[in-house]
């Protein structure tokens, strides 16, 4: 009983610190460097993002039987729970993924489904979240993976390696992009690589068909390989911002790559046999042109190399990065796990949101 009673006490105490740390945020600049209008200066002006990786799935030994997995999933996908979720934490907005390499998208395409049909639910997920963003004013950012690393099904309809595929690839991306049009807020595209300026801009057209107001980022694992910390392209709004490990409560910049030679030290400590960490925070609302924003995934790793109890930190870690990056006018996303069947996100990740955000005063 009385260790009960301290243990009470010491989580009392705990979140009276917490609920006094100063939720500080730099005035969110409006201009870039190079004198252009900032599209993602709301990023800088807002709370935080969520990021979930819910991915379509279909299961069975005949496309039937695949098809009719996939539609179920999307069936029971508990989308008023999910929305009650992420107003609790108090996040301004959600990057969602159409689809990452499972073969199967949440949203209708008439292309894929003309040409590889059974790879898209007949309930359009993607739509649903949009529009529910748009009723509490919160804002959606579309994840998908680049041309050089597209959905398998998106790959098969439009021919991947063929000529003209980039094109098809593009087309692909703009018939959402005016399909969703100001419900779509921004893009965030994964595993690129580098491309002549015309690709970029072409690429760049196709996003802003259906807002011109849309912000972009490129990914190229910028913070977490160790390269020059600018982005592929300044054709983007924002920075992608891909992080693999806090340590400390710094950012890690050292690739650690599956298969190489990783220890781990007594205090817990992941390391490269013989190599000294590298670390970098932030200390401008910019990196080149592209408003700061940095993407950090708890307790579900980016990286195979880091254990998923490697990205599990502590209350007082959390709160004290998205003070920290908010403090220079960037922004913070965090991506949490997501149950595939239903579409909840993981109640003890979620919860510890919640109390990060209460800490900094974005809810009660």
């Amino acid at each position: 009983m009385a260790s009960h009673t301290f243990l009470t006490r010491l989580i009392f105490l705990l979140f009276c610190v917490f609920s006094l740390v100063p939720s500080v945020r730099a005035e969110a600049q409006t201009k870039r460097p190079d004198g252009t209008v900032n599209r993602a200066a709301w990023m800088a002006q807002g709370t935080f993002g969520i990021m979930v990786h819910y991915l379509m799935r279909g299961e069975g030994n005949t496309p039937e039987e695949r098809t009719a997995s996939m539609n179920k999933q999307a069936d029971q996908f508990d989308l008023n729970f999910f929305m009650k979720q992420f107003d609790e934490t108090g996040a301004d907005w959600l990057i969602f993924t159409l689809g990452q390499t499972s073969g199967y998208l949440c949203s209708p395409q008439p292309v894929v489904d003309e040409k590889n049909p059974g790879h898209t639910p007949r309930r359009d997920i993607l739509m649903e979240v949009a529009q529910q963003l748009k009723q509490r004013g919160k804002r959606l950012i579309v994840y998908f993976p680049s041309d050089f690393d597209a959905d398998p099904s998106v790959k098969a309809a439009i021919s991947h390696g063929t000529p003209g595929y980039a094109e098809r690839y593009f087309e692909f991306l703009q018939y959402y992009s005016v399909k969703f049009g100001p419900l779509i807020s921004g893009w965030w595209f994964d595993t690129c690589m580098e491309n002549p300026d015309e690709h970029w801009a072409k690429w760049e057209a196709a996003l802003r068909a259906g807002n011109p107001d849309t912000v972009i980022a490129f990914s190229g694992a910028e913070f977490c390989t160790g390269r020059a910390l600018k982005s592929l392209t300044e054709r983007v709004d924002y920075f992608a911002g891909e992080i693999h490990l806090l340590e400390d409560g710094k950012i890690r910049r050292d690739f650690l790559a599956p298969g190489s030679n990783i220890i781990t030290t007594p205090d817990g400590k992941l390391r490269k046999e013989g190599l000294e960490p590298q670390y970098h925070m932030p200390d401008g609302p910019f990196i080149g042109n592209a408003q700061l924003q940095c993407l950090l995934p708890i307790d579900l790793t980016f990286n195979p190399a880091i254990p998923n109890s490697a990205v599990r930190y502590s209350d007082e870690t959390l709160v004290k990065f998205v003070k920290d990056i908010r403090a220079v006018g960037g922004a913070v996303t965090i991506n949490l796990p997501i149950v595939f069947e239903n579409g909840h996100i993981a109640a003890d990740s979620q919860a510890q949101l919640v109390r990060m955000s209460r800490a900094l005063g974005f809810v009660k």
